[in-house]
């Protein structure tokens, strides 16, 4: 099993990282990082729903979407931070006009 077919295993980790983008939004407003608790939370109810075999059926072993998912939600997951850790840097930077 590969590291994100971790997800499929347990969908409820795929929550946890959702909260963590959620609290990650609380405290730094950045809508990217909303948008990635959202894609989150909503791949949780997807993979959720495949696990309890709502939305598969029959055989479910052979997931090519989540050629497409993972690909996605690490993508905008690595931007999210990296918008977040840039507005972070920037609120934490003194302003160099006043000290003349």
């Amino acid at each position: 099993m590969s590291i994100l077919g971790v997800f499929v295993v347990a969908p409820w980790l795929a929550l946890v990282v959702a909260l963590l983008f959620g609290v990650g939004y609380w405290k730094t407003r950045v809508g990217g990082v909303a948008v990635a608790g959202a894609l989150w939370l909503l791949y949780f109810l997807y993979e959720e729903g495949m696990r309890r075999r709502i939305l598969c059926s029959g055989e479910c072993n052979i997931r090519v979407d989540l050629l497409l998912f993972y690909p996605v939600l690490l993508g905008v997951s690595i931007a999210a931070i990296i918008v977040a850790r840039r507005r972070a840097a920037r609120q934490g930077t003194p302003s160099p006009s006043t000290d003349a």
